[in-house]
């Protein structure tokens, strides 16, 4: 009997961000999630923990993630108990790390290096895996694997600050347009929004006229 064979499944990649009002990955002097973070998020960021990511990051987020990560490990490190658990807990979740310059061993558990061309090498992990992948900070890369049509989701976790003279790290210079799809929505704690999105690369304005 004939048929169409079955498709092999994809792994799917999310890029996942926390962001202020105006476009920051994070200002100076402010503490982390801009000390915000409540119950009903903390509570998510725990169920999250649980779906399996293998994380994808640049080297750069690989040494300011390991060494919080050691930091909070060693205790004493200033962090609240919230934060402090989650970096810990990074360690054990697998991890892709993207770098020409960063040496093996590398030294944060359960991590991969892999050198030569992000994009490329995360368009292989798609065709070849099953596992969900989920950008870790690293905004060059979230922006390079965008641009490349390789994000099926873009997740947002908006938290109502604008820091607009302390905000550090424009998460949004050097995009291309993108169209979003609503797919998910939901209010943390009265005032955290997340926002889910199907995103599709324009190669320009809806309706623009092409020669």
């Amino acid at each position: 009997m004939g048929g169409t064979p079955a498709e092999t499944p994809q792994a799917s990649v999310m890029v996942d961000l926390i962001i202020s009002l105006d476009g920051y990955a994070s200002a100076e002097g402010w503490p982390g999630w801009w000390g915000l973070e409540g119950p009903e998020y903390l509570a998510w960021l725990d169920q999250e923990a649980e779906r399996n990511y293998t994380f994808l990051l640049g080297a750069n987020t690989y040494r300011l993630m390991s060494g919080m990560s050691d930091e909070a490990a060693a205790g004493g490190s200033g962090f609240s108990e919230e934060e402090g658990a989650s970096l810990t807990g990074l360690a054990a979740v697998p991890k892709v790390v993207f770098s020409s310059t960063l040496q093996e061993p590398l030294t944060w558990p359960n991590s991969e290096l892999v050198r030569g061309d992000a994009v490329e090498a995360v368009r292989r992990m798609k065709q070849s895996g099953d596992r969900p992948m989920s950008t870790l900070g690293s905004l060059s890369l979230c922006r390079s694997l965008l641009a490349a049509g390789l994000v099926d989701r873009f997740r947002l976790v908006v938290f109502p600050v604008i820091t607009g003279r302390t905000g550090r790290e424009r998460i949004y210079d050097g995009y291309p347009d993108v169209a979003l799809q609503l797919v998910q929505s939901r209010t943390f704690d009265g005032r955290l929004q997340l926002l889910e999105y199907v995103p599709t690369v324009l190669d320009g304005p809806p309706g623009a006229s092409r020669t």
